[in-house]
């Protein structure tokens, strides 16, 4: 910062969202398969979920998912958010007002918005059998996963010699053979952070860092709404 101040710059530093420290997940898509809500098909032995025609799928982000109904889910949307209501590891289940109040009433929401306990978050899974889960699972990919997947941070510790197995895959790649680099792990519990609940309060939030930070402190409570960022940056920017 000083390198920058010392020669007439005005830094600003802002963070999107703070980490807090989570146990464990929930699978709302393995919830939703289990009172037949959610349909899959097989192909060549792997179970792939098949949005269009089930009567409800979720899409995970972090700790809020999205579970949007199809016909026969609309039928059920009371049973459906009272399911959710009474699964650990959920704290909300938002929907009309609530929902709206949320700043969430968009097509593009979910007709149902899950919000988790303060210590877990979603996974998209829909399997029970690690054995049929998707090939793509164990790798990073997030044009086919129904949610953002932190997995994809890591490398599984079951691996005994990761490089190994990961240049092996790289070398069968390059010699042209059709190859996944399959190391992601699938155990939720190795996530140990995670973001997006509507309050996590005081001291779990994003940070903002300006020198004109402190103006937009009407209450002096620390916190400022992330919606002021942007005129903060407009204004130290161009006046």
């Amino acid at each position: 910062l000083e390198h920058f101040t010392s020669r007439g710059v005005e830094p600003i530093l802002v963070s999107e969202y703070g980490i807090v420290p989570v146990t464990d997940a929930v699978a709302p898509n393995r919830i939703l398969r289990d009172v037949g809500l959610l349909y899959w098909r097989e192909e060549q032995g792997r179970e792939m979920v098949d949005p269009g025609t089930s009567g409800a799928f979720a899409v995970a982000d972090h700790q809020v998912a999205h579970v949007r109904l199809g016909r026969s889910g609309l039928a059920r949307r009371d049973e459906i958010a009272a399911l959710f209501a009474s699964t650990a590891g959920v704290a909300q289940v938002l929907q009309g007002e609530e929902r709206a109040a949320a700043a969430l009433d968009h097509p593009r929401a979910g007709d149902l918005v899950l919000v988790s306990e303060r210590d877990r978050w979603f996974t998209h899974d829909w399997w029970h059998d690690d054995a049929k889960m998707p090939d793509f699972q164990r790798t990073v990919d997030i044009h086919r996963k129904p949610g953002y997947d932190p997995r994809e941070l890591f490398i599984d510790p079951a691996i005994r010699f990761p490089k190994l197995a990961i240049g092996s895959r790289l070398i069968r790649k390059k010699l042209g053979f059709r190859t996944l680099l399959d190391v992601i792990p699938t155990d939720p519990t190795l996530v140990r952070g995670s973001h997006g609940r509507i309050d996590q309060g005081l001291g779990w939030d994003g940070v903002l860092v300006a020198d004109a930070a402190a103006n937009l402190d009407d209450d002096s409570d620390g916190r400022v709404p992330c919606t002021a960022v942007r005129d903060l940056a407009l204004g130290t920017m161009f006046g």
